[in-house]
């Protein structure tokens, strides 16, 4: 009987083997694969909000519904204006409760062996206005960063989707970012992001590319976070792909540009509707990350969260729309 129950098990593995290998062939895996809890920067406008009424904090169920389907990455996004209140303004003490609860919510994924990847979902504005204090953005990484200093599974997402600035604005509030986390004595990964909301599709047109290749970091430990959606418009609030091919067609340019400059890539928020199209449009925008020789580190899909309902993208566990075709079909081959 142990010899067919072994049996059945390889031919279950192989069976797997082949799978993914007709999904994608020559593919080198990601070392960050999962997705977006986004919940903790609801409440726009709502500063500094009520807990469980304004925002709230991801779901330990959730996170561990995704490690047990063999993910490891969560991106935490968060309101600068909850955590810096703007009473005292970015350089000024954290709001501590906030704080606690960020710091909760991290020690919960990397205690399980997930990478957590904090990032103020903040649009380069602070308290409604563009950032160009650049000297006080440094200090607050300075200051954040030495909070997770000691835990080598917290990543430093800079900030998310600048947008409406120059390209050159955008890399200088990134390099201000760069450079608070390293003076804090951190050396984790950092991700930085560009303006037009750091599309990949525009990485080259917006500015990104000529703007963002001089970023230094000392212990040359970073990567351009990019994010891609496959509708019309890039935009993401559409469930209609526009092709089955969208996906990797749109990721090309940049793909190419990261290796050309032998720079690193993490693509930070995709999404698309639980369709036909959109899923082949998926896997293959997949493939082509998985298939450029390792310049793409990792993949977050947008987005988990206890409060999305009915939003065609949601990936929350146990009924989000995206859970039952989208993650078995278009990301579990490619864990």
């Amino acid at each position: 009987m142990k010899f067919f129950v072994a049996l059945a098990a390889l031919a279950t593995l192989a069976s797997s083997v082949v799978a993914q290998t007709e999904v994608c062939s020559n593919a080198t895996k990601f070392k960050y694969f999962g997705v977006n809890q986004s919940c903790a920067e609801f409440g726009d406008g709502k500063i500094p909000g009520i807990l469980n009424t304004d925002y709230t904090w991801p779901s330990p169920s959730s996170i561990d519904f995704f490690l047990g389907k063999g993910m490891n990455s969560f991106r935490i996004p968060f309101m600068l204006e909850r955590l810096c209140p703007p009473a005292t303004g970015m350089t000024g003490a954290f709001d501590a409760t906030y704080l606690q609860g960020l710091k909760t919510i991290v020690s919960y994924i990397t205690s399980k062996g997930g990478y957590a990847a904090i990032e103020p979902h903040n649009y380069a504005r602070y308290n409604g206005v563009v950032i160009t204090d650049y000297a006080a953005f440094q200090t607050f990484w300075q200051h954040l960063a030495q909070e997770f200093s000691s835990n080598d599974k917290v990543v430093f997402d800079i900030c998310n989707e600048p947008y409406g600035i120059a390209a050159t604005d955008a890399a200088s509030l990134m390099q201000a970012g760069i450079d608070g986390v390293r003076a804090s004595g951190a050396t984790q990964l950092i991700l930085v992001e560009g303006t037009s909301w750091s599309g990949a599709h525009s990485w080259i047109s917006s500015g990104n590319a000529d703007a963002f290749v001089g970023l230094t970091d000392p212990l040359d430990n970073f990567a351009f976070e990019m994010h891609q959606y496959l509708d019309s418009d890039s935009s993401g609030s559409n469930a209609t792909c526009v092709s089955a091919t969208v996906g990797a067609e749109r990721l090309a340019a940049a793909s190419a540009w990261l290796i050309a400059n032998n720079k690193k890539g993490v693509l930070g928020e995709m999404g698309g509707g639980s369709n036909d199209v959109c899923i082949a449009a998926i896997k293959g925008a997949l493939c082509h990350l998985q298939q450029q020789g390792g310049a793409w580190l990792g993949f977050f899909w947008w987005a988990a969260g206890p409060w999305w309902g009915t939003y065609f993208q949601s990936i929350e566990p146990p009924s989000g729309p995206a859970v039952a075709r989208i993650l078995p079909e278009a990301l579990l081959p490619f864990v």
